[in-house]
Order: C-alpha cells, then structure tokens, then sequence
C-alpha cells in the first residue's frame, strides 16, 4: 500500500497547474461540488475547501462532480497501478481491462484470490471505494466517450458503456457530470468525420511523448495479416471478448502528447477494454518525469536520456500473445519472426472483411494449443515450447491476464520447457507492461552497455525501478532503425 496523498505537495502542484499530476490524484473544491485535475486552468482554490483523491471514483463516491473545464476523466491513467504489483494494483489493472463488466465482482475477486469482502475491504482502505463504484467511474467515463465522438443513440451508448439500463446511463451522467447525455452531446469536444461503423478517440499521455517513435517500432514488428504499418499509421486486429476489432493509431495531427485512435469494434460494449489495451501497448499512462529523473542522473545513461526525453516501451495489448511471439522469436531476426507468426494467423478467429491486409485475430491459446504447426517451419523442439505454452495459458497454469502475479508468472513461464530467462522476461517487458524488467544476456544490450562501459551484473542492481525503459535506451543505442531520435550507431552494429 502506497502512503496517503500528502496534502501540501497536491496543493503546490494544484496552484502552480503542474499537469505533470494529472491522474495521480484529483483535486475536490467543497465549495462547488466539483473535482478537477491539477492542471485545470480554473482560479486555484483556498487550501481549506480542498480534499484530494487518487482516483476519480473516491471523488464521484464522496458527492463531487466532474469539471466541465478541465474533463479530469480525459487524463491518462495513473502510472502507479502500472508499478505497483500488490493486489490493489492487480484489481485496479483487471477492472480497467472490463473484468467486472465480464464476470462481476465475484469473478474479479476469485480471479485475485480473494473474498469479495477482503477484496472490497482492501479497495475501500487505500482507495475510499470499492469495486463497484470504480467501475461505475470507468462506464461513465466510456459513455462520455461514445456521447462525445460518435453520432450513435443514446440507448446504444448506455449499453455500450456496460450500464444495465438507460435509467442507471441517465442518472449516473446526471451525477458525474451534472449534465444530461443530451446537453453533453451539444458541447462535444471532438468531431468523429469519419466511416460508418468506426469511432475516432484521442488518447492522451504524459508529456513529452513521441507517439511517432512508438508507432514506428510498433509498425517494424508488424505480423502480415494481423498488423500493418504504413510509415505513419500502425494497425492492428485486437481479440476482445466479444470479438476481434479493427484499431488504427496514428499521432495527434496537433503535435500533442496524444494518439488518434480509429477503433471498429465488433460489438461496442468491447469500447472501454480496446481503449485499455491500446493505451497499455502505447504506455500512455507512464510517468516520463519519474523514469527520466532517475535514469538521466546516472552518467552511463545521462546523454541517451537527455536525446530522447520520454521514451517509452510499447507493449502488446495480449501478453498471451506475445509469449508465443517471444517463443517464435527465438535465435531468428525480426524478420523471420514475423514471417513464422504470420503462418499461425489462420488457427485465428477470421475478420467478418479483410480490412487492408488485415484478416485475422492472433490465435487464442486453446486453439493454438490443437493447430497443426508443422508447415509453420518451426524446429520439433519449439514446436513443442509452441503447443505447451498454449496448453498452459489454455488451462490456466500460466496465468498472463491483466491482473497477473508478476512473479508467479515468471515462475510459472519458466516450467514450460524451452522458455528461459530471457523469454521470460521479454514478457514481462512487452506483455505485462512490467517497468523494471532486464533482459539477461541480450546481445544488443551487452553490446550497449559494453560501447557505454557497463555490464550485465551493473543494469541489474542500478536503474531501479525503471530498468525497462533503460533498455529501451540501450535498444536504440543499438538498433536505431527502430527508432526515431537516433544516436550514432554502435560499431559493427547487429539487428538482432
């Protein structure tokens, strides 16, 4: 458990609008009603009528309203659920991830390993609310989303956002927002302008942000029928619960700390999940100040933080799927890997219609785990890690959902034969959206490190905890054709 909000350093960042803060905590003014981000532009209010939440549902729970001004809803996700690996942390991950709206409380209680009471008494101890009303903040916040960008009626809004009713829809706008769907329908912020059957989002990040960056190692990786880039676009096909979804992400025609999100989901009630999943493989809600403090004051890393500010780790929105891509990836270019994880896309659910060269959703592990992989051109022996990892994510013995035990999950990847430390942890790194991971022995790494005079055995006790996005740093150092704020390349330069 992380301590309380320290009420003198919420309000200095408040008076001095530090956006920095923004979705870390929530300031609540006693004498309006309404909770807002740090950085709203609003006159600062007097320290007595400030209460201070770290979350938007504390703040809805205890009476207050939601700025019209500064939208604090529209603030990229705290990065501290992203750190933490406690239970709080795990369930914060699974209700973002629609968990709740899937299986209720029961199931994301059971899925944690706990009581619904113990589970609740835990939330309401750190958080001021439990499960319940933290997913009641997360469907008024997509319900504001879908009344914002689309032109779709209310009743497929309220539906979409997970309410049961339009009577729970129209109240908990009414509450949240002091304003009806209607009136927040009239205000809207952003003009979709675009295809039938397609929504427009903007996805917001702490600055600075390089979406492009992110994008264009996202796009080198790309897998023939499941990704797609196109030098500024990276697309992909996302398997949601209830079906696969088209998503094209491309940066802020503004030049903003943001992501242009074109989504044509299956079904709309899989909104909240794919906004999850895109802002988790996006690392939009990182906390770029922290990672560049720490790591910009050791002198190895200092001029490669300073010539990138803000780099992030892009992720996968499926770590089950990126385990078996680590696997197929193994002691091969990137090349090869792309081509060896296209040959699997047809034991994958099909698009009801190509979309560009995209066809189909990557395949779920049990299905994975019946395919006839001998015409994927693997060797006999990571045909077998292939087939006993999916049996294992199938059946449950791996566990690698949102609200994973990161340690037991590395635990439970190393008893799959043919997995090792380094696939391991590159899941970690990509999959789970772990910032302090270290990939041992990776060859351009040690070639990095040793250009920077380093060592394997000195990344592994400094650069806590962000030792991820050091070995972004040292990836581009390496390979800098999958970046763009390059630095001289190393000498004799690999790509692998």
């Amino acid at each position: 458990m992380t301590p309380p909000l320290d009420p003198e350093r919420c309000y200095r960042a408040v008076a001095s609008r530090d956006a920095r803060f923004d979705g870390w905590f929530f300031t609540a003014v006693a004498t309006t009603g309404i909770y807002c981000r740090p950085s709203c532009p609003a006159r600062t209010p007097l320290a007595r009528n400030v209460t201070f939440f770290s979350t938007a549902a504390a703040a809805q729970g205890a009476g207050y309203r939601a700025c019209r001004r500064c939208r604090p809803d529209a603030v990229p996700g705290s990065p501290e659920w992203d750190v933490r690996a406690d239970v709080v942390a795990r369930a914060m991950r699974l209700i973002a991830d629609g968990e709740v709206e899937r299986c209720g409380v029961p199931g994301l209680a059971a899925r944690l390993g706990y009581s619904e009471r113990q589970l609740h008494r835990l939330l309401v101890g750190e958080l001021g609310v439990g499960p319940l009303a933290l997913a009641r903040a997360q469907r008024a916040q997509t319900a504001r989303l879908l009344i914002e960008t689309t032109d779709l009626p209310m009743a497929d809004v309220a539906f979409a956002a997970g309410f049961a009713s339009i009577r729970q829809f129209n109240d908990t706008v009414r509450e949240v927002f002091a304003a009806t769907p209607t009136q927040l329908r009239r205000a809207r912020v952003v003009a979709t302008g675009g295809t039938p059957g397609w929504l427009t989002l903007r996805l917001a990040a702490r600055a600075p942000y390089d979406a492009a960056e992110v994008l264009l190692f996202l796009g080198a990786h790309a897998v023939p029928g499941l990704e797609e880039w196109d030098g500024t676009t990276f697309s992909r096909v996302l398997d949601l619960p209830h079906g696969p979804a088209v998503v094209q992400l491309s940066p802020a025609p503004d030049g903003a700390a943001a992501v242009t999100a074109r989504l044509r989901p299956a079904e709309l009630r899989d909104l909240g999940v794919a906004v999850s999943r895109c802002r988790r493989m996006l690392d939009l809600d990182a906390d770029p100040a922290a990672v560049d403090d720490t790591l910009g004051a050791d002198p190895t890393l200092a001029a490669l933080v300073a010539g990138a500010p803000g780099r992030r780790v892009p992720a996968s929105p499926d770590a089950a799927e990126l385990a078996v891509r680590a696997v197929l990836g193994q002691q091969v270019s990137v090349a090869g890997a792309r081509t060896l994880t296209a040959r699997l896309l047809t034991a994958g659910t099909p698009l009801a219609e190509p979309v560009g060269t995209l066809t189909h959703a990557f395949p779920r592990p049990a299905a994975l785990a019946e395919a006839d992989l001998t015409a994927v051109g693997l060797t006999g022996g990571r045909r077998r890690t292939v087939h006993a990892l999916a049996a294992a994510l199938a059946d449950g013995s791996v566990c690698l959902d949102a609200g994973a035990d990161r340690e037991q999950a590395a635990r439970e990847l190393l008893a799959v034969p043919g997995i090792g430390p380094w696939t391991k942890a590159l899941v970690a790194l990509r999959g789970l959206a772990d910032p302090d991971v270290w990939l041992p022995g990776d060859l351009a790494l040690r070639r990095s490190l040793a250009a920077l005079g380093s060592s394997d055995a000195d990344a592994s006790t400094r650069w806590r905890p962000w030792r991820s996005y050091a070995v972004m740093h040292l990836w581009a150092l390496a390979v800098p054709t999958l970046f763009t704020r390059r630095l001289p390349p190393l000498p004799e330069r690999s790509a692998s």
